[in-house]
């Protein structure tokens, strides 16, 4: 069963939030802070980590993430509160330094899958890998 995890990211004054779901924190937060896909969170430079939750079951954290999306922003900002009072970036305490942020990176840059990427993705799924 496929492992499903929940992040808000914010920007660095925490004026702007994104929700997503996928099955890799740490390869994804990379692909945020290097602005892989130039969507919504490379426009508003959100690439701070600031909540997660991890699902044993990607379909729980799809769920949530659904959920989440229609929350309304100050009951986010408690959920927030509650895991992450500081809203500290907390991307180095899941992996993601200086070190594997270039290796995401030049794996983009080679054609290559980002480490940890299974390979398998559907642009209109609404779900990263």
């Amino acid at each position: 069963m496929l492992q499903g995890i929940v992040y808000i990211l914010t920007n660095k004054h925490n004026t702007t939030l994104y929700t997503g779901v996928t099955r890799d924190l740490r390869r994804r937060v990379a692909e945020h802070k290097l602005h892989i896909n130039q969507g919504f969170t490379a426009k508003y430079n959100i690439e701070k980590l600031v909540y997660y939750e991890v699902f044993d079951r990607l379909d729980d954290g799809v769920h949530r993430e659904k959920q989440l999306k229609k929350w309304h922003r100050d009951w986010k900002e408690r959920l927030i509160n509650d895991f992450n009072p500081e809203w500290k970036d907390l991307a180095e305490t899941i992996g993601v330094d200086a070190e594997y942020i270039q290796a995401v990176k030049e794996a983009y840059e080679c054609g290559q899958h980002a480490p940890g990427d299974s390979g398998v993705s559907s642009p209109h799924s609404g779900l990263d890998p």
